[in-house]
């Protein structure tokens, strides 16, 4: 949701800081006019863009709309931006911010189809041109030099050059990251999970059934799920209530638990993959807890999104302190947690989850 398309077309006319040049149309001129000075060096060779929206923003910027907003030290309007990646004649790198959301959000659809499109905003339409990127990007503007921070040390006043967030160690953003990559291939991990039960039970099976803790899923146990258990060799089993970690997941109960198998993050995930401590139920439930006050105290817009999966289903992404949540309405849950690196815990569907999906969807900014 909101991660930033590869695009390659399209040119943009700025006021590059530090160059003291005005706006520059990169179109050619009009006939009998001359092409002004430095306006090579100073358009900007679109290589992909994304939306910065309640709905829709690049997890890698925060778990909400205002601190995603907050990085690139813009105001969190209500209507959002629209965030355009690029390289000058020189190489170096630039953010563009626009308030014409419709107009990138058509490119982002377009290139998504495979389709060109040209995204060149009017000059009105730019909020503000920013040094640097705040997303990592692997490719790079043909023609010019590779792509580079630009040199700013003459300008006194110049803003802070934007970087993408680190993926040297696991934290908040490849937390978040990973969280999105899940969004994006909701099929591929429900159906690696699913694969992971069937073989699973085809291994207790073989055991002679005892598995004692080890693989269980909800529907085979009535008892709640304890920590000493979320440690057993089988993986970590993760509640889909709400407690305090000592029974039902409601804050007062001793009923029942619904938990998941742990799956690590794929190899083909990149910088997702890392070891780490196994997941305790109670940490699970933890998160969860704090999803469910979402629906008595909602939270800043954006912590909770909203996406299109079927036509009776919803895909959704929920954040708070520490933790990611990846849901469909009409299934299960992933959850991802700074304190367990690379590590996605499956929440199965038990009879709480609807309910607490359905109040999160509720709330939530739709795309």
């Amino acid at each position: 949701m909101g991660e930033p398309e590869d695009a390659g077309a399209g040119t943009v006319a700025t006021d590059l800081p530090g160059t003291g040049q005005e706006p520059v149309r990169t179109d050619e001129p009009a006939a009998g006019e001359d092409r002004p000075a430095g306006g090579e060096e100073d358009a900007l060779l679109v290589l992909t863009a994304a939306l910065l929206t309640p709905a829709q923003f690049p997890g890698a910027l925060g778990d909400d709309f205002p601190e995603a907003c907050g990085r690139l030290r813009l105001p969190p309007l209500p209507h959002g931006y629209g965030l355009i990646l690029g390289q000058d004649g020189t190489g170096a790198r630039w953010t563009v911010v626009v308030d014409d959301v419709s107009l990138v959000a058509v490119a982002i659809a377009s290139w998504d189809c495979g389709m060109e499109y040209e995204l060149t905003p009017a000059p009105r339409a730019i909020v503000a041109t920013l040094p640097g990127w705040p997303l990592a990007l692997a490719v790079a503007a043909p023609g010019v030099p590779a792509p580079h921070d630009p040199d700013l040390s003459g300008d006194p006043e110049a803003p802070e050059i934007l970087r993408p967030p680190s993926v040297s160690g696991w934290g908040p953003a490849q937390r978040r990251l990973g969280a999105d990559e899940i969004s994006r291939q909701w099929s591929t991990w429900r159906a690696e999970f699913t694969e992971g039960e069937e073989s699973g039970a085809e291994e207790g099976a073989a055991e002679g059934g005892e598995r004692a803790g080890k693989g269980t899923t909800a529907g085979d146990r009535t008892e709640p799920v304890t920590e000493k258990e979320a440690r057993t060799e089988g993986g970590a089993r993760a509640a889909d209530g709400d407690g305090d970690g000592d029974g039902d997941g409601d804050g007062d109960g001793d009923g029942d638990g619904d938990g998941g198998r742990v799956t690590s993050i794929p190899e083909n995930a990149g910088a997702f993959v890392a070891p780490g401590s196994e997941p305790t139920a109670a940490s699970v439930r933890a998160a969860l807890a704090e999803a469910r006050a979402y629906l008595d105290a909602p939270p800043p817009p954006g912590r909770i999104r909203s996406a299109f999966a079927s036509e009776e289903a919803r895909l959704l992404r929920v954040d708070g302190p520490g933790w990611s949540l990846v849901a469909r309405t009409d299934d299960m849950a992933f959850v991802l947690l700074d304190a367990v690196p690379g590590e996605v815990i499956p929440v199965e569907r038990g009879p709480r989850l609807p309910a607490l999906l359905a109040g999160l969807d509720a709330l939530a900014a739709r795309s």
